[in-house]
């Protein structure tokens, strides 16, 4: 069966730290292919006022995930989920020969509790936690963590997840990448103008 990593997000824009981290999970955890599931919004950023067009949010991950073995896709658009928690039934549900586990940095772990239904999350598909800088105290301070903390597996098996009960989570250190969208989008505030396209259309590929 194919192993697929699904690492979703605003990918407000995408950067070279989310290639980074997917790569480093490839090879950490046995993967076939990591899928970005571009989401079309995000309950706990709606209110922020700096959210980029869809098209230019997807264009920005096509670019940066050419020539490797990411695929970007517009699904939870398709699909019309707008939960993590509905997406990832329903993926499973339409790719029965796939097995998933969920990607996710340490800065959602700090706010998984906030997330739509999140246990029942944890008990559809393992979740790989990659640290990134700052966010460690919190993540493991975190909510969720006091629910999730027996089920965390040792990272030396973590190419094992496929075999893992659920719950099941693991935490990977990669060498830290300091890049976020948060910076680039001060640096460039008007990022989107390198992206939008004529027609948008073209860019939103169905998942085969």
């Amino acid at each position: 069966m194919t192993r697929i990593g699904i690492l979703g997000g605003s990918f407000n824009p995408a950067h070279g730290g989310h290639r980074a981290i997917s790569l480093a999970a490839i090879d950490a955890l046995g993967l076939d292919e990591v899928w970005w599931l571009v989401s079309p919004g995000n309950p706990l950023k709606e209110k922020a006022g700096d959210m980029a067009p869809f098209a230019a949010r997807f264009a920005s991950a096509v670019r940066v995930a050419r020539h490797a073995p990411i695929r970007v896709s517009a699904i939870e658009r398709k699909l019309g989920t707008r939960y993590t928690v509905d997406t990832v039934t329903k993926l499973r549900r339409l790719y029965p020969k796939k097995q998933f586990i969920w990607l996710m940095g340490s800065d959602n772990l700090a706010q998984f509790d906030q997330w739509k239904a999140w246990r029942r999350i944890a008990r559809e598909v393992p979740i790989a936690v990659i640290a990134r800088p700052g966010y460690e105290r919190a993540a493991r301070a975190a909510p969720a963590m006091g629910w999730l903390r027996g089920s965390v597996r040792p990272a030396s098996q973590a190419k094992n997840w496929t075999q893992w009960r659920l719950p099941a989570l693991v935490l990977l250190r990669f060498r830290p990448d300091p890049r976020s969208a948060t910076q680039l989008r001060a640096a460039d505030p008007a990022w989107q103008r390198h992206f939008l396209p004529a027609d948008s259309s073209s860019l939103l590929p169905d998942i085969n």
